[in-house]
């Protein structure tokens, strides 16, 4: 493994040390020469059908790159797998997309995910983004969105995010500023207890959906300092190269 790939691996495991191991077809039928340019093909009910999912190709030409530099933030992609994957549960299950969006996470799996980290080069207890895409099918983003705000509602005076070997205790949900792109936004500020139950930890979470996409933004720092949210430029630069790059062949 790689020394970058190292880092991040220590990382993760000092976070887990302080943060108590701290989310249709198509039926035509009569009269079949409509020709309207709303996009999609005319269902039985003379609706467009909606559009298919962006596929993993375009989401990586829509993602940050590589060692891509984003103001005084380095992109790269997790040489450990997905961050927040399906090994990490909620209880209740209701809190499950405040956890992770992974496939599993809500009764719309994603079409496609693609999976990057945004922190400073050479600093293992700075702030770091996890900035995942997702596409959905059939209106899952949308649907994805709806059980996100349900769970920042109901899960508002904490919950239990599970691991295979750990568990943290999330004391508070708040709602956090939201940026002013995409169709819609939801964000929210977690209050984290530590693995000994006495400091207080904080992380963000904003999710964007622009149609049948999401963006995911997941900040967090090795410290007991409030970052005040996922940073602005990530969250900006990221929009940009996926409003620029969702089209891009293939």
């Amino acid at each position: 493994m790689s020394a970058a790939g190292n880092q991040r691996k220590r990382r993760r495991g000092a976070a887990a040390v302080l943060a108590g191991v701290v989310l249709t077809g198509v039926a035509a039928c009569g009269g079949g020469d409509d020709t309207s340019d709303k996009g999609g093909k005319p269902t039985a009910d003379n609706k467009p059908s909606a559009p298919a999912p962006l596929t993993e190709p375009r989401l990586r030409a829509a993602s940050f790159t590589d060692g891509e530099k984003v103001g005084i933030y380095t992109a790269s992609e997790f040489t450990l797998g997905a961050p927040l994957g399906e090994d990490y549960t909620a209880d209740p299950a209701v809190c499950q997309p405040l956890v992770s969006l992974a496939e599993g996470a809500t009764v719309h799996d994603p079409a496609a995910e693609v999976n990057r980290q945004v922190d400073v080069d050479g600093e293992m207890t700075g702030l770091s983004v996890a900035v995942q895409l997702r596409s959905y099918a059939d209106g899952g983003a949308a649907a994805v969105m709806k059980a996100l705000g349900a769970a920042g509602t109901q899960c508002a005076g904490g919950f239990t995010e599970e691991r295979a070997i750990a568990k943290a205790k999330y004391l508070k949900v708040e709602p956090a500023r939201t940026p002013a792109f995409g169709d819609e936004a939801k964000a929210y500020r977690f209050t984290i207890l530590d693995v000994k139950g006495k400091l207080k930890l904080y992380e963000y979470l904003t999710v964007v959906r622009s149609g049948s996409a999401t963006l995911s933004f997941r900040a967090e720092i090795i410290d007991t300092k409030d970052i005040g949210g996922v940073p602005e430029e990530v969250m900006n630069a990221q929009w940009e190269k996926f409003r620029t790059g969702r089209n891009a062949a293939p």
